[in-house]
């Protein structure tokens, strides 16, 4: 028998619908929150024209000394929470950066025990003192739990460019 995303036959469910008893297994509970924790990942980089982005949101998202890394050069840019956030705020601080909208079109989950991992699929647009400019790309999301509930330890993503296409099986 097969499993759905959000809910799993069990013998041990709290309802019961013609003999039959439905229940959210700890893992769809997990995947949930997860999908939760990279929406708000989401909203808080993006912003609209006029509006301040969130970035102060990151802080409750990771864990503490969690990393930001990105790695579409020859050397991969490996930054604190802190280190992420200040040049992009100066940017938008300054009005060259003035919109930024990154979403998930995509994503596969992993999980076991106490540690999860997420390749999301996304798209960006924004735009800043050189123009529009859009794009695509992967994130790699490195979960663990915390007793706090779930957090980022880390994310490391690459941008779609001449030569690297997202291969169909995460799009």
């Amino acid at each position: 028998m097969s499993r759905s995303a959000f809910q799993r036959l069990s013998n041990s469910a709290s309802g019961t619908t013609k003999g039959i008893r439905l229940t959210i297994s700890s893992e769809d509970t997990a995947k949930a929150e997860l999908d939760a924790l990279v929406g708000e990942f989401f909203e808080a980089v993006s912003f609209q024209e006029g509006e301040r982005p969130a970035y102060e949101k990151l802080y409750t998202l990771f864990i503490d000394g969690g990393l930001l890394i990105k790695n579409n050069a020859s050397t991969p840019e490996i930054n604190t929470l802190s280190q992420f956030i200040e040049p992009r705020q100066t940017m938008v601080e300054s009005g060259e950066l003035t919109r930024f909208k990154e979403a998930e079109t995509a994503e596969i989950t992993e999980m076991f025990g106490n540690i999860a991992h997420r390749f999301s699929t996304y798209e960006k647009q924004g735009f800043n003192s050189a123009g529009s400019f859009e794009g695509r790309g992967i994130i790699s999301f490195q979960f663990i739990m915390t007793e706090a509930g779930w957090k980022i330890s880390s994310i490391a993503w690459d941008d779609e460019r001449p030569g690297l296409v997202i291969p169909g099986r995460y799009k």
